[in-house]
């Protein structure tokens, strides 16, 4: 039975205002997959030093179960600066242990037991963990209930077209904000046309499951062959919006392997996501109300 569900890439500390937060899209992800009760994995890379040691005792103390390697960089540190409206700007430091992700025979085994996947550009902006991400996904098993999801994460410019092709044509699902589907667009040579039609461009080209659009206030779509699903954004106070996508992905991606339906996935990620907003830092722990929604 393939049963679990991996984050696959960054794991890092956010060094925010208030202080540090474990953070990295991946395990953010997995993180909140584990609260919705299923079987996650987060898989990375720390250096030998005390900030590699804390994010390993960190997961343990969140109960969030890890495949993470201890390799010859330093733990890698993002300086996150919040703007007056919660956003995020982020200065991603380089050469750290999860650019250095390596493809071990236990990794090779994982891939056999997983039935979706996360993972992003970013981690991809090197060539030893942009194999092993590649390597996962092609040993993953090959069927209809296999989720690859591309959370496309575009991050100051860690990121080719090259990678981002190769992305797409490896995932099924696709997640992607507005502001990244302008990027790609104008990359890809077709920015003349509303949002909407790029997705479909894009579902249709790559024989995508589906594609999730978020739009930050205004809204989140879901788009199926044939089909639409949007929802308004809830309206909320924000304390920060870090972490707020990958709470999204994760509700989402629970809700679908537990056998929801589309809107009913896509209405738990967005309220899930808008909770996220409402705390500091990428992972608070989930109310009750959102979690025992899925049984």
């Amino acid at each position: 039975m393939n049963s679990i569900v991996v984050g696959m890439g960054e794991a890092l500390w956010d060094m925010l205002p208030e202080g540090k937060k474990l953070g990295g899209a991946p395990a953010n992800f997995a993180y909140h997959v584990s609260q919705f009760g299923l079987d996650s994995r987060v898989v990375s890379a720390v250096g030998d030093d005390k900030l590699g040691m804390e994010i390993q005792d960190s997961f343990s103390q969140k109960q969030l179960n890890s495949m993470i390697e201890t390799v010859p960089y330093p733990t890698g540190t993002v300086q996150v600066k919040i703007d007056s409206e919660g956003v995020p700007c982020y200065d991603i430091q380089e050469n750290v242990a999860w650019d250095n992700i390596p493809y071990t025979q236990a990794l090779a085994k994982l891939a056999l037991q997983t039935r979706a996947v996360c993972f992003g550009s970013l981690a991809q902006r090197s060539v030893v963990s942009r194999e092993t991400i590649h390597r996962f996904l092609d040993a993953m098993p090959d069927t209809p209930e296999t989720l690859k999801i591309f959370d496309i994460n575009l991050r100051q410019s860690f990121y080719t077209r090259e990678v981002l092709c190769d992305s797409l044509r490896r995932c099924n699902i696709l997640k992607i904000n507005d502001e990244e589907l302008v990027t790609i667009s104008r990359m890809f040579g077709y920015p003349g046309i509303d949002l909407q039609d790029k997705c479909w461009i894009l579902l249709a080209k790559y024989d995508l499951k589906m594609l999730i659009l978020t739009c930050g206030v205004n809204g989140s779509y879901v788009f199926t062959p044939g089909h639409v699903s949007f929802i308004e954004t809830p309206k909320v106070k924000v304390a920060d919006t870090v972490g707020a996508g990958d709470s999204f992905t994760a509700a989402f991606t629970s809700a679908l392997l537990k056998g929801y339906s589309v809107a009913e996935a896509h209405r738990l990620a967005v309220d899930t996501s808008a909770y996220v907003c409402t705390q500091q830092g990428a992972m608070p722990e989930l109310p009750k109300t959102l979690t025992d929604r899925l049984v």
